[in-house]
């Protein structure tokens, strides 16, 4: 069984048939409401299936950001737009690797 944070654990223990109303149980043991029904989304089968490619994708070629993981996906018939796979890799913080700028920092000009 997954441990239960704090929050997890108060809303465990609000119940409806008590005789103190769910707003008042809540009150007491300072938990917001809101935890009590909020439920976890979990992400689409198809988003797993583009997760997996691009983490694949990314082991081989690091330095790719999104417009090049696309053109990827696109030689390997996989259509999936720009935006969709940049929100994938901020999901998952992926980003490309590049070399650092060697421009000289305006301080060290004069």
């Amino acid at each position: 069984m997954p441990r239960l944070n704090c929050a997890e654990r108060k809303a465990k223990t609000v119940r409806k048939d008590h005789k103190l109303g769910v707003r008042r149980q809540c009150a007491l043991m300072t938990l917001a409401r809101s935890k009590l029904y909020y439920q976890i989304k979990t992400e689409k089968v198809q988003n797993l299936r583009f997760l997996k490619i691009i983490d694949k994708q990314f082991l081989e070629t690091w330095r790719y950001g999104p417009h090049q993981t696309v053109r990827y996906m696109l030689r390997n018939s996989q259509k999936y737009s720009r935006h969709c796979v940049r929100h994938l890799m901020r999901l998952m913080r992926l980003g490309p690797i590049y070399q650092q700028s060697s421009c000289p920092i305006p301080d060290e000009m004069t």
